[in-house]
C-alpha cells in the first residue's frame, strides 16, 4: 500500500513539475523535496539534490525490466563503529593484488541521505577498472552535531584499513568523494590532520585517516556561513542546514546573533578550506551550471573559492562544471579517469 502510494505521487510531482518548468530540482520545488525524502535513492548522483529529470527517470523505470547491470555489494551494512548509523557497504574488485579503494560519503545536508544505493556512474567504472568501492552512512544531524560527521567518516577509512587483509585492499591507496554535505566530508578528510591515535587501546583508531585524492561534487568548501555571505550572491548563508549542523536552534540569526569562541572555532574547524596545506591530495571539483544562482548552497563560486587556494598551495585542483562536458556521462569518465591516476601514485606521508 506505501508503495503504491509513493509511486503515485511520483508521477503526479513529475507531470506536474516538469509541465511548469523542466530543469527544476529539490532546492526550488516543495514536491521534489518531499519526493527526496520519501525515495532518497531517485538521487542518481547522490548530489543530495533530486532534480526533474532524476525523478522522470525513476517513472520510466518503472515500467522496465529491473537493471542488470546493478552490482550488489560484496558486504552489506557491515558496522565500522558503536552506533546504528555507522555501517557501510563494500564491493570487492576483481584483482590479483591488492586493489585501490573509493570510498563515497553520500550527501543530504548531513540530516538525510544514504549509502544506498552508492553513485552508480563512478561504482562500476571504478571496479571494472580493479578499483574497490564502499559506501557509507554516518550519523545525521538530528542525532549530533559537529563534528560527529566527519569523525565517522574518518573511523570508516581507518576500519576499512583494518580490512586490508581479508578484503583485499591496498591501505595506501584509498580515495574519498561525496555529494553535497559527502564532499564537505571528503574534503575535509582530504585536508585534515591525520587522526590516527597510536597510542589507542583499539587498534583501528590507530591507524591513518589520510587519502589520495578527493571528488567533491555539488560542493561547499567553507561552511563558515560568515564567508559563505562574503563569496555566493543571495541568503545561502542561511541554509536551513547549517544550524543543526552546528547544533543552533532553527530561529538562529546569523546576522544578528552573537557568536562567542566556542562557536567561532567549531564552524571555523568544520570548514574543510581552513585545514588546507601544501601536503595535501589533489581535488575533482563539480558543479551544474544550473545552481549559478543567488542563494544557491551549491553554487559553483564554491568550487572556484577552493580552486585559488589550492593553486596558490601548489595542490593540483581540477574545478569544472557540466558546461565543460558534452554529456553527463563525459563528467564521470573525466571523475574516474582523475582517480585512478592518482591512486597509483606513491603513497602519501602522513600528515600531522
Amino acid at each position: 500500500m506505501k508503495k503504491n502510494c509513493i509511486l503515485a505521487i511520483l508521477a503526479l510531482t513529475t507531470s506536474a513539475v516538469f509541465a511548469q518548468r523542466p530543469g527544476r530540482s529539490s532546492e526550488d520545488n516543495p514536491k521534489l523535496a518531499e519526493l527526496l525524502k520519501l525515495r532518497p535513492q531517485l538521487d542518481l548522483n547522490r548530489d543530495g539534490i533530486l532534480t526533474v529529470e532524476e525523478a522522470l527517470k525513476a517513472r520510466d523505470r518503472r515500467t522496465k525490466q529491473p537493471r542488470t547491470n546493478r552490482v550488489a555489494p560484496t558486504y552489506s551494512d557491515v558496522a565500522y563503529g558503536s552506533h546504528s548509523s555507522m555501517k557501510l557497504d563494500f564491493w570487492k574488485a576483481e584483482s590479483a593484488e591488492p586493489a585501490a579503494l573509493f570510498v563515497w560519503i553520500h550527501g543530504g545536508g548531513f540530516r538525510g541521505g544514504d549509502k544506498a544505493p552508492a553513485n552508480a556512474q563512478l561504482l562500476e567504472p571504478f571496479l571494472k577498472a580493479g578499483v574497490s568501492v564502499a559506501s557509507i552512512n554516518y550519523r545525521l544531524s538530528g542525532i549530533g552535531p559537529y563534528p560527529m560527521q566527519m569523525h565517522d567518516s574518518a573511523r570508516a577509512i581507518q576500519f576499512l584499513r583494518s580490512k586490508a587483509a581479508e578484503w583485499n585492499i591496498d591501505p595506501a591507496r584509498i580515495a574519498v568523494g561525496g555529494g553535497s554535505a559527502g564532499s564537505g566530508i571528503s574534503q575535509w578528510l582530504a585536508f585534515h590532520d591525520d587522526l590516527a591515535d597510536p597510542k589507542s587501546n583499539d587498534p583501528v583508531e590507530r591507524l591513518s585517516t589520510r587519502v589520495s585524492c578527493a571528488l567533491a561534487l555539488s560542493m561547499q568548501s567553507t561552511l563558515d556561513p560568515r564567508v559563505i555571505k562574503k563569496i555566493i550572491p543571495g541568503n545561502a548563508f542561511d541554509d536551513s542546514a547549517l544550524k543543526p549542523f552546528y547544533g543552533l536552534p532553527a530561529d538562529w540569526n546569523w546576522e544578528t546573533a552573537e557568536i562567542d569562541a566556542k562557536l567561532d572555532a567549531l564552524i571555523k574547524d568544520a570548514s574543510p578550506i581552513n585545514h588546507l596545506t601544501p601536503d595535501d591530495p589533489p581535488v575533482f571539483i563539480f558543479h551544474s551550471e544550473r545552481t549559478r544562482t543567488d542563494g544557491n548552497i551549491h553554487h559553483p563560486n564554491f568550487g572556484t573559492y577552493l580552486e585559488t587556494a589550492m593553486k596558490k598551495q601548489g595542490i593540483e585542483c581540477m574545478c569544472k562544471t557540466d558546461a565543460d562536458y558534452n554529456s553527463p556521462a563525459a563528467s564521470y569518465d573525466d571523475m574516474v579517469r582523475f582517480t585512478l591516476r592518482h591512486l597509483v601514485a606513491a603513497p602519501l606521508e602522513n600528515k600531522q
